[in-house]
């Protein structure tokens, strides 16, 4: 049996008394303090300065001294939704985001070169493209993709992570034609003579993942390509060090199959997992789960289980979410359900009666009255006060299921990057209703407990630019997005991002704020997120990261 080894805390060998411009608790009051005392990666005190001179005095300690000048403290940023390996694992393909590539050609050279680089029949992947950000607005073609390589496999990821477009030979390798049949829960985009285009969906991705990369029958998409063991644990390590120089401490990551599991083991054991996990094993693992009597929480500080992931239909960006009477953007696209209503009620049932929390990624209006409708029905057979189950992502709600969502103690986990990056898209996509994507205004309003996460790599772990979009709805192309009653404050987007996440994972008894006994995770800004220009908030540096007390993240 594997033992987890505790994390290594010797770096910080005695108290310290940490003082700055100010330090921003999150905690009930949302208190400012001007300095904290922390000893042994927990907060001893916080308060005045003499309060916590005070407090080492009571205790017998002399604290080692660290002024932070003008900085601001927050509480260390929960990305409670993100993919961590995944994230990794792009680090090393070549991006053709937005700040890399603005058309095609460009999205094209850059992939070109690196085939010029890499060894012969090594694949090309590139990730992070977003057709509507482009000059061309539609997705590249095989046979522009043609045009980096003909004698390998060349892969071009969504920024969705829902599929991507790939050369002809990728299609002809896997014995893919015109003829071919769609996969269930997935598509080989074809053009309007039967052509196939290159864009492939969801399930379709499996001639690169294999069947078993990720998705299971209906219980998920497959986009985690597989890398041998130490290469996974690499990309762990570098998606780790981007993470915290965002200024993130705890992570939830909600893809893990036996692959994630087994590389956060590894990284344990080692001693090299130098933030928190809490891990939401997909739900085509729920009968080992409880076979196993994993039926609640489980693991230490730094590595732990927090529940089930569930798929209810596809995304947004990636137009596979699920509305039957089709786009406004594209009539013939439906999107897809991952399950019939019935099969995933009697999955929410299983889970939630063993006293699992639930986590499901659902976008469209008809996938989200699935979940709201399945969970409350479980919650009637077996009622549960607390129960906290998620809706991920949770885009496009109804006024109506908002209010249904606040009864049963739902919680959206929300991504404003997304509507940053390609909101603009989400309105072309179904027309007017998309103005409301992330609706947090209407949550907070009535009372939904929301949370502000990354979903990294469909975006970077930026929380400041993540709370800044929350403030202003404005995207990266400068167009405001819905009524000014969808912004939020600043102070509630950072508490989305830090106590709110703590409570969607369902670790708010030690981490998320600054209080006397939870662990002293936090980030030192440069400026001050609740005093300066709502669109100055992303501009603020991260110049560093501590976790247990002990700086992980310094800004070069």
């Amino acid at each position: 049996m594997r033992k987890l080894t505790p994390f290594d805390r010797s770096a910080q060998t005695a108290p310290r008394l940490i003082t700055a411009r100010a330090i921003h608790t999150a905690d009930a009051a949302d208190t400012t303090a001007a300095a904290m005392l922390t000893d042994r990666g927990r907060v001893v005190a916080i308060g005045t300065v003499e309060e916590c001179e005070a407090a080492a005095e009571r205790v017998g300690v002399v604290p080692e001294r660290i002024d932070l000048g003008d900085a601001v403290v927050v509480p260390g940023f929960v990305d409670a939704h993100a993919h961590p390996l995944m994230f990794g694992q792009m680090m090393t393909w070549v991006d053709c985001g937005p700040e890399k590539a603005g058309s095609i050609p460009e999205i094209v050279a850059l992939l070109r070169a690196a085939a010029a680089e890499a060894p012969e029949g090594r694949p090309v992947r590139g990730y992070g493209y977003e057709q509507r950000n482009l000059a061309e607005q539609r997705h590249p073609t095989r046979f522009e993709l043609d045009g980096v390589a003909s004698d390998r496999e060349v892969y071009l990821m969504n920024a969705s992570g829902h599929g991507g477009v790939v050369n002809s030979y990728t299609l002809a390798i896997n014995g893919i034609d015109r003829d071919t049949p769609n996969p269930v829960g997935g598509e080989f985009f074809r053009d309007a003579d039967g052509e196939l285009t290159g864009e492939l969906s969801d399930a379709a991705c499996n001639i690169l993942t294999g069947v078993h990369g990720v998705k299971i029958g209906h219980h998920g998409p497959n986009f985690h390509l597989a890398d041998e063991p130490e290469e996974h644990l690499r990309q762990l390590d570098a998606a780790t060090q981007r993470f915290l120089a965002g200024g993130v401490t705890s992570i939830g990551d909600c893809q893990v199959t036996r692959r994630e599991f087994d590389m956060y083991l590894r990284l344990a054991e080692a001693g090299r997992l130098e933030l928190r996990v809490s891990m939401y094993l997909l739900s085509h693992l729920l009968d080992e789960a409880l076979e196993m009597g994993l039926v609640g929480q489980f693991g230490n500080a730094h590595l732990s289980f927090a529940g089930i992931k569930l798929y209810a239909d596809g995304t947004l960006g990636g137009w596979t979410a699920y509305f039957p009477d089709g786009y406004v953007g594209d009539p013939c696209r439906t999107g897809q359900l991952y399950h019939e209503p019935a099969e995933y009620a009697e999955l929410i049932r299983r889970a939630h009666a063993a006293g699992l929390q639930t986590a499901t990624h659902a976008q469209s209006p008809t996938a989200i009255e699935m979940v709201v409708s399945a969970i409350e029905a479980a919650l009637a057979e077996r009622p549960d006060a607390d129960a906290r189950h998620r809706i991920e992502h949770c885009g496009l709600p109804t006024p109506e299921q908002i209010e249904r969502m606040a009864a049963s103690g739902i919680r959206p986990v929300n991504q404003t990057q997304h509507y940053f990056n390609w909101g603009e898209g989400v309105e072309q996509a179904i027309g007017t209703p998309g103005e409301r994507f992330n609706p947090l205004g209407e949550f907070e309003r009535a009372g939904v407990g929301f949370t502000i996460s990354s979903d990294a790599p469909v975006a970077e772990p930026i929380p400041l630019e993540a709370i800044q979009t929350a403030v202003t709805r404005v995207t990266r192309r400068g167009h405001t997005l819905g009524p000014d009653d969808l912004r939020i404050s600043a102070l509630s987007a950072l508490r989305a991002h830090t106590i709110e996440g703590a409570i969607s994972l369902g670790r708010e008894d030690d981490l998320g704020s600054l209080e006397v006994g939870k662990y002293a995770d936090f980030a030192v800004l440069s400026d001050d997120p609740l005093a300066v220009a709502p669109d100055a908030i992303s501009a603020i540096i991260v110049r560093e990261t501590w976790v247990d007390g002990t700086r992980r993240h310094a800004a070069a």
